[in-house]
């Protein structure tokens, strides 16, 4: 069995990319006037805010679950606007998300051609970006801190600590059960390995202000991250660790959990998550209903679900409920997964950025 080194990975400067965007060009301002949007989804988003203001008078979660382009198409102050008025109670994205919201807070700078840079065998090894959200999971986890938190943390505080390796080598010894003993020994394998120097480790963020992130930790809303061992471009770096990031998004998918738990009568917008989305959303609603039936309580009921997405959902008619396996719509998991999850799904052939300003807005009225 052959297996290729990853920590043999050449990596390169951030600088030096050639990145398509900026930050400046892409922010929506959210006191801009959005682009105008067709009567059936004027009314759409207008079903969306009444469903979230009846969720947040009865305290109920409304969850907000977004792909990166979302991110890549500059929302981050439409997001911290819901954030600030108390409309969103919990976001969710991918890994994707977490890497384009950390580039344009440290970078300024987001996306790189991807078959320019596959052919040359640079995309995704920039070093900044792998080094800086691997070691954020890393010592977050010795704060019991899920992905998300950890990230936004550092953007807030721009920087972590490492600590001593002999603190680490010591609690392992002394402790070599204890919950945290994987968490330190994944640490102190990386400092070792990569001779990284303990104490503070300064990041500047100079966009931090407009990363979701860090206005998610300021605000102490919960920010989970789902990510998939592969996906992402933090992969393509000699610190690559499947263990630290996957116990990072286990703790995330907990928190995920316990923010469905609160959902009765909330709202689960899902906007631009083909798969991440509606996947993760299934397994955790399950594992919710099967808790609640041990504990002779009913099942999650009374939730609104808002698909938005830009395909045409199949051409299928979703309120006359789910097609036959013969109809090709039946395979759009991002439809057919939240129709399959009780309450009621609502689904907008919309842009995101659309789609969210004018919620925003009409949250705001």
């Amino acid at each position: 069995m052959k297996r290729i080194d990853l920590t043999k990975l050449k990596v390169f400067p951030l600088a030096e990319r050639d990145s398509m965007a900026r930050i400046e060009e892409t922010l929506i301002d959210p006191a801009s006037e959005p682009r105008p949007l067709s009567p059936d989804n004027q009314q759409r988003v207008a079903q969306c805010a009444a469903d979230i203001r009846a969720a947040r008078e009865r305290g109920a979660s409304v969850m907000y679950i977004y792909g990166a382009h979302l991110i890549k198409n500059g929302a981050h102050q439409l997001l911290d606007a819901l954030m600030a008025g108390g409309w969103i109670t919990h976001l969710a994205t991918n890994g994707a998300g977490v890497i384009h919201d950390w580039e344009w807070a440290h970078h300024g700078r987001s996306t790189e051609s991807v078959r320019a840079n596959v052919a040359t065998g640079t995309f995704g090894t920039w070093e900044e970006t792998g080094r800086c959200l691997h070691l954020a999971v890393l010592t977050g986890a010795l704060r019991e801190e899920g992905f998300g938190q950890s990230v936004g943390r550092m953007v807030a505080e721009n920087g972590f600590t490492l600590p001593a390796q002999s603190e680490l080598e010591t609690k392992l010894r002394e402790e070599p059960s204890h919950a945290l003993a994987p968490a330190r020994a994944d640490l102190l394998q990386i400092m070792a390995q990569h001779n990284l120097a303990e104490g503070r480790h300064e990041i500047a963020h100079p966009w931090g202000a407009t990363s979701v992130l860090g206005n998610a930790f300021r605000h102490d809303v919960p920010l989970t991250v789902h990510p998939g061992i592969g996906y992402d471009i933090i992969s393509n770096h000699p610190l690559f660790n499947g263990a630290a990031l996957g116990r990072a998004a286990g703790l995330d998918f907990a928190t995920f959990g316990g923010s469905v738990e609160g959902l009765d009568n909330g709202v689960v917008l899902s906007v631009g998550s083909a798969i991440m989305g509606p996947q993760v959303f299934e397994k955790s609603i399950s594992c919710v209903n099967n808790l609640r039936l041990q504990a002779g309580r009913e099942i999650v009921r009374g939730h609104a679900i808002h698909v938005v997405d830009i395909q045409d959902g199949g051409g299928w008619d979703w309120t006359q409920g789910e097609p036959p396996k013969d109809n090709p719509a039946y395979y759009l998991r991002f439809c057919k997964s939240y129709d399959r999850m009780g309450g009621t799904m609502h689904y907008a052939q919309c842009d995101n950025i659309d789609f969210t300003h004018h919620l925003l807005n009409e949250l705001a009225q």
